[in-house]
């Protein structure tokens, strides 16, 4: 392993720690990624003795200005070095109480330090000591387990999840990323225990969701979270769209399955955290609208509106942001499937009009979205919507360059209409305002001031002003 230790850091440790007479060793992800030949830029050192010590001393050997930041209450000390954070501690063993995830720390043996670490491909340590450099440290054999490509616990699952729930979906968050399997008794484990999820924070559980929303392939763990149990305790609006009901031969699609697929759809074409919940949600409102009729079959009527006016509350209850993230994903919500219809009928100027003046500049944004909910497995019915698709596009692009309609404002604002006419505030203000936007979306006037002056003009007479 030695030769795979080239950051430069792994060194000057390695003299600090012989001069000092100490033990040092780089312990979990970083070791993972390293072996696997995936990127990392979060190094964790170990240190048989005070971490907070060695992070100085080897900070201040790299440079004698650089910062180093210490938490005294947990024993760890970090610094940046180019793009890479370097965190310290000393070896530790823990304890847990029934009703918290925080553990009761005593300074302990690499071994204890090993086996308090979630998984055994997580708990592989290598060694940045003089006599033993470079020696990789596998007590639970993960080296193994990356080998079958497993995610294990080291210790008994029901106490490694018991004592901090967060490790179920750091499991389903690794399974995730890296393509791996969950071990059965380690799977059996987290259903047994889902129920501990409830102690767990709301931003912690947002933060594995966020990880898994952006893998190359986060159906796979929305399927971990559905079959655990886990899906149904933390998100219950996306778990109420699992299942089909039928009636005589009508059954309708999988809403589930359809949402997961969604988003694994729109994976290889955006990172933009926020447009993939967006397609994880987009069909949030179906449950609740879900109608049958003899002569339709199952329909979701209105599901956008009931979709966008549930996201507020989703983005509240799993503590998300509730300002222009989830005002985007509420927007997107709303207008899926509008682009859809358009695509079904006649592409008139003026649907296109008022579509770009709605999405604005998250137009691009919609279509990406619009693309990735087809997912019928009828070819020539996706050949015909993607056809249709490029016709509402060149659409919108035409519409765009002639009209300046994404973002629009009226040319006429109210304090012009108050100043001509010499009228206060009030009801006719909104009434011509709202006449001049109608309009120019429609194709009446053109998105010009003298046009929309004159139509002003020609609106306050027939109100009488």
């Amino acid at each position: 392993m030695r030769e795979c230790l080239k950051h430069p850091v792994f060194e000057i440790i390695a003299e600090i720690v012989a001069e000092d007479d100490l033990q040092a060793f780089v312990i979990g992800g970083y070791v993972r990624d390293l072996l696997i030949g995936r990127p990392s830029s979060d190094i964790d050192i170990v240190v048989l003795g005070n971490g907070i010590d060695l992070a100085r001393k080897v900070a201040a050997r790299i440079d004698k200005k650089m910062p180093v930041s210490v938490f005294k209450n947990f024993g760890t000390a970090m610094f940046r070095y180019g793009t890479d954070e370097i965190e310290f501690v000393g070896a530790r063993r823990e304890s847990y109480s029934h009703n918290s995830r925080k553990p009761v720390v005593e300074n302990g043996s690499l071994h204890d330090d090993q086996q308090r670490r979630d998984f055994t491909i997580n708990a592989l340590a290598i060694s940045l000591n003089r006599e033993t450099y470079g020696q990789l440290i596998d007590p639970f054999d993960g080296l193994d387990d990356m080998e079958r490509q497993i995610i294990r616990t080291p210790l008994n699952p029901d106490v490694t999840f018991s004592d901090d729930p967060l490790r179920m979906m750091r499991a389903i968050r690794f399974a995730t990323q890296l393509g791996y399997s969950i071990a059965n008794e380690t799977f059996d484990a987290i259903v047994r225990n889902r129920e501990r999820i409830e102690i767990i924070s709301k931003e912690r559980i947002a933060d594995e969701l966020h990880k898994i929303i952006l893998s190359p392939r986060p159906s796979f763990g929305f399927m971990l979270l559905d079959q655990s149990g886990l899906l149904e305790l933390i998100f219950p609006e996306l778990a109420a769209l699992r299942g089909v009901e039928k009636r005589g031969i009508d059954g309708h699609k999988e809403i589930f399955l359809h949402s997961i697929k969604v988003l694994d759809n729109i994976c290889p074409h955006t990172k933009n955290l926020w447009l993939r919940w967006a397609a994880l949600v987009h069909d949030i409102g179906k449950p609740a609208t879900k109608r049958y009729s003899p002569g339709e079959g199952w329909t979701f009527h209105g599901h956008e509106f009931v979709g966008s006016k549930m996201i507020p509350q989703i983005f509240r209850n799993l503590k998300l942001p509730m300002s222009d993230q989830m005002k985007y994903v509420q927007k997107l919500v709303l207008l899926h499937l509008r682009p859809i219809v358009l695509a079904e009928d006649v592409v008139t100027d003026s649907a296109v009009r008022r579509l770009l003046f709605e999405a604005g500049d998250d137009i691009d944004d919609l279509m990406l979205l619009c693309d990735a909910d087809i997912t019928s497995k009828n070819a020539d019915k996706v050949a015909r919507f993607r056809q249709n698709y490029e016709l509402v596009r060149r659409k919108l692009r035409e519409i765009e360059e002639k009209d300046a309609i994404r973002n629009f404002q009226p040319p006429v604002s109210g304090n012009e209409i108050i100043e001509t006419f010499g009228i206060p505030p009030g009801r006719n203000i909104g009434i011509i305002k709202n006449a001049i936007k109608d309009a120019i979306l429609d194709g009446v006037i053109p998105n010009e001031y003298e046009a929309a002056r004159e139509f002003m003009i020609q609106k306050a007479a027939e109100l009488g002003l």
